[in-house]
C-alpha cells in the first residue's frame, strides 16, 4: 500500500547536455481511513507539537498519533455528510492567540520555525486546518449525543453500583459574598503616569529608544512585556473599548498612541500590523498606586459598615447595594461567581489568595476584617470584606448533597461508551489501510486491522 512522495532534481550540472531526475522522498502515505490519507509528516508534527506543549503521550507516540488522526478523520467524514461548518474568524483568533502563545514561550518567531522546521506561514496554515477540523470534531460529537438523557433513577442505579473506592471525594467547597471599592487614586500620582508615558513616547518618536525594549523594561502587562508588548491579533471585541478605539485608529507603524485610560491602567500604543478586521499591536501599561492613607480610609470605611452589619443595624445585601464597586457581584447580592465552573461554589484554591487565606479558618455567617487584594478581573488593587454564605467539608460524593456532580459522572459515562461504540461502528463501515510498517501497534480501537 505503501505510497510515497518524491521531489525531483535537475542534474544537468553532473551530465552536461542531459536532464536527468533523482528522486528524494519528501514524505510516506502510512495510513488510508475512507479517501483521506494520513502522512508521516502530519504524525511527526504532532509529535513535535505534543512534545513542546509538555503534553504526556502514554505510549508509543508512531502508534497513537495515527491512531487520533484517524478517528479524527472518520468524524469529519461524518460531520461533512452533516454540513456541519464552524466560524473562521474564531478558527484565525484560535490561531494567533496559539501563535503569541508559542512565540512568547520559545522567544521569537525565528525560534519557532527552526523548531517546527516551517516558516511561520505554514506554521499558521496548519494549525488553522488542525484547529478548524478540532471545532468541527467537537460540534460533530456534541450532535451524536445530543439527544442522550438521563433519568434520576438512572443516576441512582448507577450510584448504587459504584465501588467505595470509585465513589468521588468532594473537595470543601465556600460560597462568599463580598463587598469592595477601589481607593480613589491621586491626581498627582495619575499626571506622574501620564508624564512617564509621554517620556517614553518622546524617546520613542526622536529614535533614542525602542518601544519593545521600554516594554520589557516598564509596562505593567507582565505577560506582553515578555515579548516586547506584542499582543497577537486580536478583534475588536476582544480588546477593551477605549483601547480598541485607538488600536484600530492607528495608521502609521512608526507612531505612537495617545495615552490611553482604560480600567486597567494607563496604556500607549503602536501598530505592528492590520489584517482584515484584526490587529496586532503592542502596548506599554502603567497603572497608577494608590496612596497608603487613601488604602487607610477605605479600611476604615469598611471596618465601620462591617460594625454596623454584625450590630443589625444594616444587612449585608443592603451594604452591597450602597456601598460595593466589584460590577460582577453587586447586582447579585454580593455572591462571587466561579468564572471557572459557572456557578457561586469555589473550591479554594480556585478562590483570590488574599481571600482564600482570609476565609479559610472562618465559620459561616461570619463577616471578615477588612483587606486588601487584587482585584482578578481588573488586577487592580482593592479592598474588601467577605461574608461566608455556605461552607461544605471534605466529602464522599452522596446523592442527597452531591446529585448534579453524580449526574455528570454518569452522563459522561454515557456520552463516552457511545461514542466509543460509534467509532467501533464506523470502521467497520469505512475503507482502512495500514502500511505494514505501522500495523505493529496495541491499538485502542483494534478494528483498524480488518481480517
Amino acid at each position: 500500500m505503501k505510497k510515497i512522495i518524491f521531489s525531483f532534481v535537475l542534474l544537468s550540472s553532473i551530465f552536461p547536455g542531459k536532464m536527468v531526475a533523482q528522486k528524494n522522498i519528501i514524505d510516506e502515505v502510512i495510513w488510508v481511513v475512507g479517501d483521506e490519507s494520513i502522512l508521516k509528516s502530519e504524525v511527526e508534527e504532532e509529535r513535535l507539537r505534543a512534545q513542546y506543549e509538555g503534553t504526556p503521550i502514554q505510549g508509543d507516540p508512531y502508534c497513537i498519533i495515527p491512531e487520533q488522526i484517524a478517528i479524527q478523520k472518520l468524524y469529519l467524514h461524518q460531520a461533512a455528510l452533516d454540513s456541519i461548518t464552524v466560524s473562521e474568524s474564531a478558527v484565525m483568533n484560535q490561531v494567533e492567540n496559539q501563535l503569541t502563545y508559542v512565540i512568547s514561550q520559545i522567544g521569537s518567531k525565528e525560534k519557532m520555525e527552526e523548531y517546527f522546521h516551517k516558516t511561520t506561514t505554514e506554521i499558521r496554515d496548519g494549525w488553522r486546518d488542525a484547529i478548524r477540523n478540532q471545532q468541527i470534531i467537537q460540534q460533530m460529537q456534541q450532535k451524536l449525543v445530543g439527544n442522550l438523557k438521563s433519568t434520576p433513577s438512572e443516576v441512582r442505579r448507577f450510584f448504587n453500583h459504584l465501588s467505595v473506592d470509585s465513589i468521588p471525594t468532594v473537595p470543601a467547597e465556600v460560597e462568599l459574598q463580598i463587598i469592595s471599592f477601589e481607593p480613589p487614586v491621586s491626581i498627582e500620582e495619575i499626571n506622574r503616569i501620564k508624564d512617564r508615558l509621554r517620556d517614553f513616547t518622546e524617546r520613542i518618536n526622536n529614535g533614542t529608544a525602542d518601544f519593545s525594549v521600554l516594554a520589557r523594561l516598564y509596562s505593567e502587562d507582565t505577560e506582553s512585556a515578555k515579548r516586547g508588548g506584542e499582543l497577537g491579533f486580536m478583534g475588536r471585541g476582544q480588546l477593551v473599548p477605549e483601547f480598541a478605539s485607538a488600536a484600530f485608529n492607528l495608521l502609521d507603524t512608526k507612531k505612537v498612541s495617545r495615552i490611553v485610560q482604560t480600567e486597567f491602567g494607563y496604556h500607549i500604543i503602536q501598530l505592528i500590523e492590520k489584517r482584515g478586521d484584526r490587529i496586532n499591536c503592542r502596548h506599554i501599561l502603567l497603572k497608577p498606586r494608590v496612596s497608603l492613607a487613601e488604602k487607610d480610609k477605605a479600611i476604615h470605611v469598611l471596618d465601620s459598615i462591617s460594625n454596623l452589619i454584625r450590630e443589625d443595624k444594616l444587612t449585608f445585601e443592603q451594604a452591597v447595594m450602597n456601598f460595593s464597586q466589584d460590577k460582577n457581584s453587586v447586582m447579585n447580592a454580593g455572591l462571587m461567581l466561579n468564572q471557572k465552573s459557572g456557578n457561586s461554589k469555589f473550591e479554594y484554591q480556585n478562590l483570590p489568595p488574599e481571600v482564600a487565606k482570609v476565609v479559610y479558618g472562618m465559620n459561616v455567617g461570619e463577616i471578615s476584617k477588612p483587606f486588601s487584594m487584587i482585584d482578578p478581573t481588573t488586577n487592580k488593587e482593592v479592598v474588601a470584606i467577605v461574608k461566608v454564605k455556605s461552607k461544605v467539608e471534605n466529602h464522599k460524593a452522596n446523592l442527597m448533597d452531591d446529585y448534579q456532580l453524580i449526574k455528570t459522572i454518569f452522563d459522561n459515562k454515557q456520552k463516552e461508551e457511545f461514542l466509543k461504540n460509534w467509532i467501533i461502528k464506523k470502521q467497520k463501515e469505512t475503507y482502512i489501510s495500514i502500511d505494514p510498517a505501522w500495523q505493529n501497534c496495541k491499538f485502542q480501537y483494534p478494528g483498524w486491522i480488518k481480517k
